[in-house]
């Protein structure tokens, strides 16, 4: 649906300009040529005009994900300058992952960078007329963002009433999953103490967790072992208090906040009344000194830094949430204390979802604003990232450095670089690897490019080949080549026709009132678990009334109105 621009968008920004300052950005250097075989050349038939002339084009970019330096220096970045002539000066939030204050500010100061990711606020930008329909530039300059995005380009489009392209995805195209962290951690010590038994429900995952703990108090360290801690201090509260619920309790796909029946009609899901069981147990751990009693006052950091430490013998969260602790681990050697993906749900009916394919990702990604200062350049970079060469640059790196070609013209890793990027938390910083790919497009893993090799580093064989000791000992136990073989297949579950419900751009009246809800929702649930038994449901149901007068139902039915609308597109 097409929507009319609100005042208060206006007014919000205004007052942003009161207490933010402008974007920042790095200074990039020159650039140098890659090259080779199936590597990323600096002769690309996709070169941009500045590359042809030898002249570098410096686009803005600000992403709304990330807060490290960017300066443009590493050799993938160099590279990438080599072979489109375009540079990125690249600018994040300020003090933190949220970008919404920035947004405010730009749409008030009517200053936008050359390319956005926007992730949450860009309906705020469409809104305000800051964002480019690329349909026309991607026709005539964008050959490789077709051929990306294949049978799945039409659902780029914004509806069917306003079918313009704003945003690229910032998520894989097709794919497998080779591997995946699950919907709850343990650690492999635990697992293999467990004779590598999974649990078929969370009442055996709360066994194991108690009887790890009862014969294992503290660590080799002498640190005493907590049970499983939570980080919700912040935004995390939704990956790792919010998400969980879902697939554990209901075996829901990600949806955000939201469930989906067979009928395609939402639900708020913390009305569900087995999340409320989900959270009842919560509450029973919390009690009984099992879920840690830190886990509402620390930090991001602090959570981290107790994961690091070797301590914490369960999780719910995602992989790359705590990948740089799962690094000091396995630099210290401690292997056993890094963590199983397990395909957890409340109970035997329930199936787990962490393989299911919901679709091409899109409502969040890259775009082009309507400020650009060279559109045909920005199209020509993002067609350059579609491309093979762009694609292989990007997530494997330079050819003889970071990968190299077997005889028969495939790619390769080797040992010492595996190691060097499972080890050091600046792998991607300082090689470049991997770190310019999000959010702009990349192909899934699995996916073979013309030589066939795979675009990402990720296929069956080299997630087999890099298992460590642990991984191999499961699968050795288990009888089966992958780890993500002991979880539902993919082909156990249908598809969608509607993409993951929080990547979409929503209404503005929407986004107001669900924010309302996750405000609601983050400090009562944090309540509920951290209150007594006996005050559970009272707490529960004091939770719901509150969502209710906050515009929950008035929120599922434009959500269900946003659905059928991406449903169309499909059908």
């Amino acid at each position: 649906m097409k929507r009319k621009k609100i005042g208060a968008l206006f007014l919000a920004a205004a007052m942003a300009v009161s207490v933010l300052g402008g974007c920042g950005g790095g200074d990039g250097a020159a650039a140098t040529s890659g090259g080779g075989d199936g590597s990323a050349s600096a002769s690309s038939t996709d070169a941009s005009a500045g590359s042809e002339s030898g002249e570098v084009v410096e686009l803005t970019f600000f992403t709304a994900d990330g807060t490290q330096d960017d300066p443009w220096t590493d050799p993938v970045a160099e590279a990438l300058t080599a072979a489109t002539g375009v540079k990125l000066k690249t600018s994040y939030p300020i003090g933190g992952n949220d970008e919404s204050e920035q947004v405010a500010l730009m749409i008030a100061e009517q200053n936008f960078p050359d390319i956005i990711f926007a992730k949450g606020s860009v309906g705020d930008l469409i809104e305000a007329g800051a964002m480019m329909d690329m349909t026309d530039l991607i026709e005539q300059y964008g050959p490789n963002i077709k051929k990306l995005y294949g049978d799945e380009f039409d659902k780029l489009k914004q509806s069917e009433e306003d079918p313009a392209i704003y945003q690229l995805s910032a998520y894989a195209v097709g794919g497998e999953k080779y591997k995946h962290c699950g919907t709850a951690q343990v650690q492999w010590d635990v697992l293999k103490a467990n004779g590598y038994k999974l649990p078929d429900t969370l009442e055996e995952f709360e066994t194991m967790i108690k009887d790890y703990l009862a014969a294992n108090p503290t660590t080799e360290d002498g640190l005493e072992r907590i049970g499983f801690t939570l980080s919700t201090s912040d935004w995390h509260w939704l990956i790792t208090l919010g998400n969980p619920a879902g697939f554990i309790a209901d075996g829901a796909p990600d949806n955000g906040q939201w469930l989906v029946d067979e009928n395609n009609q939402a639900m708020y899901k913390f009305r569900s009344e087995k999340e409320r069981e989900y959270f009842r147990w919560m509450c029973r751990m919390y009690n009984e000194g099992i879920l840690d009693p830190e886990f509402a006052t620390q930090t991001h950091e602090d959570y981290i830094a107790k994961v690091a430490s070797g301590r914490v013998v369960a999780l719910f969260d995602s992989d790359w949430d705590y990948a740089d602790a799962e690094k000091i681990l396995k630099a210290d050697g401690k292997y056993g204390s890094t963590y199983a993906g397990l395909p957890l749900t409340m109970d035997a009916d329930t199936k787990c979802p962490a393989l299911m394919y919901q679709g091409l990702t899109t409502g969040t990604g890259v775009g082009i604003t309507t400020s650009c200062k060279d559109p045909v350049a920005a199209i020509k970079y993002l067609d350059y990232i579609c491309s093979d060469e762009g694609q292989v640059l990007t997530k494997w790196g330079i050819e003889g450095v970071n990968y190299f070609l077997d005889e028969e013209g495939h790619r390769y890793r080797t040992e010492e670089e595996v190691k060097y990027e499972q080890e050091d938390t600046d792998y991607k910083k300082k090689t470049g690897v991997g770190f310019h790919n999000y959010p702009f497009p990349y192909y899934g893993d699995g996916v073979l490019d013309p030589t066939g090799s795979t675009y990402t580093t990720v296929s069956k064989e080299a997630v087999i080949n890099e298992y460590n000791e642990e991984e191999k000992a499961a699968c050795e136990a288990w009888g089966v080549e992958l780890l993500v073989d002991v979880f539902p297949q993919a082909d156990e579950f249908e598809t969608p026709d509607y993409p993951p419900l929080w990547a979409l751009v929503k209404p503005m009246e929407f986004d107001e009132i669900a924010n309302k809800l996750d405000e609601v929702a983050w400090s009562a649930l944090i309540g509920c678990v951290t209150g007594s038994e006996a005050d559970f449901d009272a707490s529960y149901d004091a939770m719901l009334a509150e969502l209710e007068k906050t515009g929950m139902s008035e929120a599922e039915q434009m959500l269900n109105d946003v659905i059928a609308e991406k449903v169309a597109l499909v059908k």
